[in-house]
């Protein structure tokens, strides 16, 4: 996956050019059409038609805009194409780490008066809503959600290999033999990991050093410090290299991407692996899973002063080639989709209705957006509504305020991402892989990115 600092210097005119040959304008009727970002590739019809009714009932209350929904999913190959030919929807989403990016070289539009007359504004989690603001001080997205990395588990495999499914691992030295005794047992695949060389290879792998104590990098902007190669990276990858090739509980599928993964989890086939704790909604919309097996806990954190669980988000911004009237029916849109149902009890009781009526999840753990107060507020109007295993997430609801939350890499984040994806394939590909020296050569093609902004 190239970075978006990478690529977004060398589009940001082309795309732009682009995108003006369909930007959109407000027709002789006073009516705005907005295209925005709907559900990902392969969502089951309940998703979509869920999805579709909300559509109609935003035009229902807004008769003088029309939604086009657009599938949409976002990866640094396909996003990096459509922001180059200028074929995004007017809304769409990208995670915390590009925002800022997209920001600076113009490929956002600023909603900062749009968002300031929202009635909710102050009641922003400040930290939430900066992720979203430009250095010049602009609102040039909003959040969709914010997740911290968690540790998903097959409670059915679990069971089956004689494991207490109310009792996930809490120390990596567990989580090591949890995952054998699952292979062992069941002949499936005790843990997995994201290894495709996407970015989420790195991702995952940096989830891992952070709960060990480490960083993959020091300072911040072009004069940040790659430290990709630290102890903590080492000790990381030794113990997949042991799990993988001492322990033959890793399996045989070392391709996996995020949308891989989820589908081999819900499916039955891993027994453990770690992504964002929101990441249930996907395991039901596109992977139809069983909610009978899921079991969700906190990641394991060694027992230092450095050690804490990544954390990270999307955000959900507007081409920088809208109108004023497409601007303000984005912002229209993105009100009523992703955060009225947060902030109003009206919106939050006829979203989780419809949810519920599509058989969509409802009260999946998320971090709040807004104060505690309005997030403990929200929850008790969804209450009646909620559908989602609660009970087995348990180990996680209890569990993740009690660990300290780290942001992802600052500096060149896809860059950092994509330098460690070759180390972690090789790990798992090869046995006789020298992890010091790749790492070694991650950490100089990290360093690299930094000093270019890339």
């Amino acid at each position: 996956m190239k970075s978006l600092r990478r690529i977004a210097t060398a589009v940001a005119v082309a795309g732009l050019v682009a995108a003006c040959a369909t930007a959109t304008a407000v027709g002789s009727t006073k009516t705005v059409t907005i295209s925005v970002a709907s559900l990902i590739p392969g969502s089951t019809q309940a998703a979509v038609d869920q999805f579709n009714a909300q559509v109609r009932e935003f035009e229902k209350a807004n008769p003088a805009i029309k939604v086009k929904p657009v599938e949409y999913q976002w990866t640094g190959p396909t996003f990096a194409a459509k922001l180059a030919a200028g074929t995004l929807p007017t809304v769409f989403e990208v995670p915390f780490t590009d925002a800022r990016t997209l920001g600076d070289n113009g490929q956002l539009a600023d909603l900062t008066s749009y968002v300031k007359k929202l009635p909710y504004y102050s009641k922003y989690n400040p930290a939430v809503l900066a992720e979203g603001t430009d250095a010049k001080g602009q609102i040039i997205a909003l959040p969709k959600g914010a997740y911290a990395q968690a540790l998903h588990y097959n409670r059915a495999l679990f069971k089956e290999a004689g494991l207490d499914p109310n009792k996930p691992p809490t120390t990596w030295a567990q989580l090591r033999a949890d995952a054998k005794q699952i292979a062992q047992k069941t002949g499936k695949t005790g843990y997995a990991e994201m290894a495709k060389d996407d970015n989420t290879a790195g991702w995952i792998l940096t989830t891992v050093v952070y709960s060990l104590g480490g960083r993959m990098e020091v300072g911040t902007g072009t004069s940040a410090k790659a430290t990709l190669d630290n102890p903590k990276t080492i000790q990381a990858l030794n113990l997949l290299k042991a799990m993988r090739w001492t322990d033959n509980s890793m399996g045989s599928n070392f391709e996996y991407s995020w949308g891989d993964i989820n589908q081999a989890f819900a499916g039955g086939s891993v027994g453990m692996y770690i992504s964002g704790s929101d990441v249930y909604t996907n395991l039901v919309q596109a992977s139809n899973i069983n909610p009978g097996i899921y079991g969700l806990a906190t990641i394991p954190l060694a027992k230092n002063k450095t050690s804490g669980v990544l954390g990270g988000g999307t955000l959900v911004g507007v081409r920088p080639d809208a109108n004023a009237a497409a601007k303000a029916a984005a912002v229209k849109w993105i009100d009523f989709f992703y955060e009225s149902p947060l902030v109003s009890k009206a919106q939050a009781v006829r979203n989780a209705q419809t949810l519920v009526a599509n058989k969509q999840p409802v009260g999946v753990p998320a971090l709040p957006l807004f104060n505690k107060a309005q997030y403990d507020l929200a929850n008790t109007w969804i209450k009646p509504f909620i559908n989602v295993p609660l009970t087995q997430m348990k180990p996680f609801l209890t569990g993740i305020f009690k660990q300290t939350l780290i942001p992802e890499p600052e500096a060149s984040t896809q860059s950092v991402y994509h330098s460690l994806d070759a180390v972690v394939e090789a790990v798992l590909t090869n046995k006789n892989t020298n992890v010091v020296q790749m790492l070694q050569q991650a950490n100089s093609t990290a360093q690299a990115a930094i000093q270019q902004g890339t």
